[in-house]
């Protein structure tokens, strides 16, 4: 179930898909980029839909995934693409997921680069 909201989540950066990106994010979200920037809820989905961050591909390797009572920590490494720039980026991914009424959603993300 974890590997499937991550996976959600995935499709919902590249399409840039609004209430997805709601639908699977807390209002307590913690969005950490590999420079430092942190974003809240708000901040990361307008980045998003506003084409400020802007992914044509984002493909995930080398997941691992713990859960532990009802928080579950996602760790890969994410491969992007994006659309304006047409650069790729290879990150170090941790993400930490909170199940909420039998859903899983994104509490925290931070990223490193590799």
């Amino acid at each position: 179930a974890v590997s499937t909201a991550v996976e959600a989540l995935r499709k919902a950066m590249i399409a840039a898909d609004k209430s997805a990106l709601d639908r699977l994010s807390l209002p307590e979200l913690g969005y950490g980029h590999s420079s430092g920037r942190l974003e809240d809820k708000a901040e990361f989905i307008d980045a998003l839909v506003s084409g400020k961050s802007d992914f044509s591909a984002i493909e995930l390797a080398d997941q691992t995934v713990n859960v532990v009572d009802n928080i579950a920590l996602v760790r890969h490494v994410f491969h992007g693409t994006r659309a304006k720039q047409g650069d790729k980026v290879k990150l170090s991914i941790l993400t930490v997921w909170l199940e909420r009424q039998g859903q899983w959603k994104l509490l925290a993300r931070q990223a490193a680069k590799l």
